[in-house]
């Protein structure tokens, strides 16, 4: 292999990013390949752990590379590997668990409390030259997706593993409250699974009229009143009589998820993906008198990649639609502060050895729609 740059963008502390070449990683093991990371999308949790260095008791002590939304080339296979070769395109799963505890042998790999997983302290994660990884957790990507569509099967994952957890069925109504990557990515993923109207719900109008361009039926500006009255508008604006058979929550916003249990039928199915707050005031009458099911959704598990590989190979979800831009590596500070100030849907950073011939291009109608989109935010639905 040429010697090629490992330079990583590396978080210090927070507010504090720098640019340092690393050793190329070697194969820790004959089941590993080497991948040179071509393009990385950019996570709320990155900008979390940029700006305010913990997430929970995830807490950042020692530097730090950030990233985990990646696709790349493998350059390098170790001996005993035989699904992938030098030269293959793939889609990054960023963590990998134990694979011998109960979790991982009943199936729930995403519930192991040794994974390890990129870009969560103590581990390092994936805006980096080069990657070493477990071939199982790297995706060969099918020749009509590319490396860019590759980078955003990971949130495409979340919002799987997300709308697999609300057990959607054909014919369902399923509501979505929130219209930021993963809300718009679950909102497609429902319509896949064959859902008939899919309502997605915010309160800024500009991601609401993209949603209904991307993948909802219906959408809804969610109203700053009590959420009984906004969940009584939602229902009757977009025509759901009892309620919704399926809330999903992809804000984590208390008002958002107060809301949600009052829209949801009686027997209906409730999904909180969003992470906000760790304690809040729940209506927990609404859940009981209602016998609403509920469940939690974290990151991915058994079959969520190989699914969202297949959406987007089958055009199902066109996951092209959410990214505002390419930048270079070099850019990637730059690139954050954009995330940030909610000027993007999805951005992408090439990696250090990818040559990039068009830079950072958002229209100007798109960045005035973005900047508008931010400045009337103060919170999510």
């Amino acid at each position: 292999m040429a010697v090629q740059s490992n330079l990583s963008f590396v978080l210090n502390k927070p507010n504090d990013v720098s640019f340092e070449e690393r050793p190329i990683p070697k194969l820790q093991s004959p089941h590993h390949v080497l991948v040179a990371i071509n393009y990385t999308g950019i996570c709320g949790s990155d900008v979390h752990y940029w700006q305010r260095g913990a997430i929970g008791h995830f807490v950042v002590k020692d530097p730090m590379v950030l990233g985990h939304e990646s696709a790349g080339t493998v350059v390098e296979v170790g001996a005993d590997v035989r699904t992938l070769k030098k030269g293959d395109r793939i889609a990054l799963e960023p963590g990998y668990p134990c694979r011998r505890c109960d979790d991982c042998l009943s199936g729930r790999y995403n519930l192991c409390h040794e994974m390890v997983f990129a870009a969560t302290p103590p581990h390092d994660g994936t805006l980096t030259g080069f990657w070493a990884a477990p071939a199982d957790f790297c995706y060969k990507l099918p020749d009509n997706v590319s490396l860019q569509e590759g980078a955003l099967i990971e949130p495409l994952a979340v919002a799987v593993h997300i709308t697999k957890q609300a057990r959607v069925q054909p014919g369902q109504s399923v509501v979505v409250m929130g219209a930021g990557p993963v809300g718009l990515l679950c909102a497609a993923v429902a319509r896949s699974f064959g859902a008939t109207k899919v309502v997605s719900v915010d309160i800024v109008q500009h991601k609401l009229d993209f949603a209904r361009t991307f993948a909802a039926t219906h959408t809804y500006l969610s109203q700053r009143v009590a959420p009984e009255e906004n969940a009584r508008q939602l229902i009757a604006a977009a025509g759901l009589g009892a309620g919704a058979d399926v809330v999903i929550d992809a804000s984590g916003a208390e008002p958002s998820i107060q809301t949600s249990l009052h829209v949801v039928r009686m027997g209906g199915t409730y999904v909180q993906g969003g992470m906000g707050k760790a304690d809040i005031n729940f209506p927990i009458m609404a859940l009981c008198l209602k016998e609403v099911t509920a469940r939690g959704s974290f990151r991915y598990g058994s079959g969520d990649y190989k699914l969202a590989i297949e959406l987007v190979a089958a055009g199902k979800v066109d996951v092209k639609r959410l990214v505002d831009g390419v930048v270079a590596f070099k850019d990637a500070k730059e690139a954050f502060k954009k995330v940030q100030e909610g000027l993007v849907i999805k951005i992408l950073i090439a990696g250090p050895n990818e040559k990039v011939e068009q830079g950072f291009d958002m229209s100007a109608d798109r960045a005035k729609l973005r900047a508008a989109e931010a400045a009337d935010s103060t919170g999510c639905c």
